[in-house]
């Protein structure tokens, strides 16, 4: 058997991993959502010029809302515009069946605002990246509040 690393795998090689896998999960679990069936979404805030002035990036896979990232421009935080590109997030999510939410955030960025909207502590991964800290949070839509009614916060 030879092992090989490599920076830049070709489309076949890459595709061969990512079918192997979901044909293992397929066949573990009844009824499985195909990874084609996620629904890749981002809501965005926009100033009256049109520019983007807060977003946010997700998925909706395996029953759950993958937060993958939620900015706010520094001269809007603090007016709840986070909150509300939030709370239209895990509405849509809600839509298309989610039951929970997921995210991620680093000890610098946004974890009293995830908690403000009911996000709750599921680890954290100490020195990632260094000095610093990654929380994992979560949160069960169909409980609690969304985020535009847990008040303005900083995003």
């Amino acid at each position: 058997m030879n092992i090989e690393l490599t920076t830049s795998p070709s489309a076949g090689d890459a595709q061969a991993i990512s079918r192997g896998l979901v044909d293992f999960n397929q066949r573990s679990v009844e009824a499985l959502e195909s990874p084609s069936e996620a629904v890749g979404f981002s809501v965005f805030a926009r100033d009256d010029k049109g520019n983007v002035t807060g977003g946010l990036r997700a998925t909706c896979f395996w029953n759950t809302l993958h937060i993958e990232l939620l900015w706010v421009a520094a001269e809007s935080r603090g007016e709840g515009l986070g909150s509300t590109l939030l709370a239209q997030a895990e509405r849509f999510a809600l839509e298309q069946g989610c039951e929970r939410a997921l995210t991620e955030t680093t000890s610098w960025q946004s974890k009293p605002f995830y908690e403000k909207a009911g996000y709750t502590l599921m680890a954290t991964l100490p020195d990632y990246p260094k000095g610093h800290a990654c929380h994992f949070m979560t949160k069960r839509l169909a409980e609690g509040t969304t985020g535009a009614d847990a008040g303005p916060a900083a995003a």
